[in-house]
């Protein structure tokens, strides 16, 4: 090979090379419009570390229209409108509630949203094929209800009424309660909703929410509750109920478990979809991820509530506080 030739290749490597380097850059400016939780900071937290490990950089190559919302309703819809007019280049909805607004906002505007059941909750066609301008990640909300009302059982075997809080207007509410109510059939457990759905409702519930012999507490997923969080694990905690959280996003004094997929690391997840959508892929395209499950045991709850945790639980927990 004559030396013009190798002078040529090496050009052209290094051109190829060049050329791969620059599709793997973020783009130069990414403006992303979020639907949040108003008080839920570990779904920001995520969002902004997960973009942090792609390559953007708030400021640089990446600005945030941040909306937060403390319950659904008018208010919801029109943030969701705003973002839509605001020119950004992708919606992150967290909450079915959020993405529904999101949806119902744009057709034309790519939306990342974080559900827990986006196909039951009518967001998207399937898992594998989401259509329209709108994919994401799945909490697996309902699925989970049998599972979470056994893994009470198992600590807390006494317990034959279960109290389950649930926001009526959440939009997989009654699939929630049914399966939970089906699960405490086959258990022997009676579970009786507590229904609440504004921070009103909510503080006259956890008023009426008393410790009574053979009682425990399972908390519905829904962000209205991760927003009041801290009210409930207060309430919890006087009442010295056994109490079960649909993950550690819920976390505060006085809860004995979590189980389920947690807020923080779904938008973590996100950032991977946003990225792809940048890069020019189609939300229709991307299938819907389930997000992974983790057991969480307080032990500090469970020996002031007198409660022995089995150690085979034990075992299989992702992380026991002691």
């Amino acid at each position: 090979m004559t030396m013009r030739s190798l002078v040529g290749s090496a050009l052209i490597l290094t051109a190829l090379v060049s050329s791969a380097a620059r599709a793997e850059q973020p783009p130069i400016m990414a403006h992303i419009g979020v639907l949040t939780p108003l008080g839920d900071q570990s779904a920001e937290d995520g969002l902004r570390e997960g973009l942090s490990e792609l390559g953007y950089i708030e400021g640089k190559n990446l600005s945030f229209e941040w909306r937060r919302y403390e319950q659904s309703g008018e208010a919801l819809r029109a943030a969701a409108a705003d973002l839509a007019r605001s020119r950004v280049d992708i919606i992150v909805a967290v909450g079915t509630q959020a993405a529904r607004a999101a949806i119902s906002a744009t057709s034309s505007i790519p939306i990342v949203f974080v559900s827990g059941d986006p196909v039951a909750s009518g967001l998207a066609a399937s898992l594998a094929h989401p259509g329209a301008n709108a994919t994401g990640l799945s909490s697996q909300t309902a699925d989970l209800m049998a599972k979470r009302l056994e893994l009470l059982h198992q600590i807390a075997p006494r317990a034959r009424r279960v109290i389950m809080l649930v926001n009526p207007e959440g939009p997989v509410h009654a699939a929630v309660l049914r399966e939970t109510q089906k699960a405490g059939r086959t258990l022997r457990m009676d579970v009786v909703a507590l229904n609440a759905g504004n921070p009103e409702q909510l503080g006259a519930a956890l008023r009426n929410v008393q410790r009574t012999p053979g009682t425990a507490l399972i908390v519905s997923s829904d962000v209205f509750f991760i927003a009041n969080r801290n009210q409930i694990g207060n309430a919890v905690r006087s009442a010295k109920l056994p109490t079960l959280v649909p993950n550690k996003d819920y976390w505060s004094e006085g809860v004995l478990m979590a189980y389920g997929s947690g807020l923080k690391e779904l938008d973590h997840r996100a950032s991977i979809y946003i990225d792809k959508i940048l890069k020019g892929a189609k939300p229709a395209d991307l299938p819907i991820e389930q997000g992974s499950v983790k057991l969480v045991i307080d032990m500090r709850v469970a020996r002031e509530l007198g409660l022995k945790v089995p150690q085979e639980l034990l075992y299989r927990a992702d992380e026991v506080i002691q």
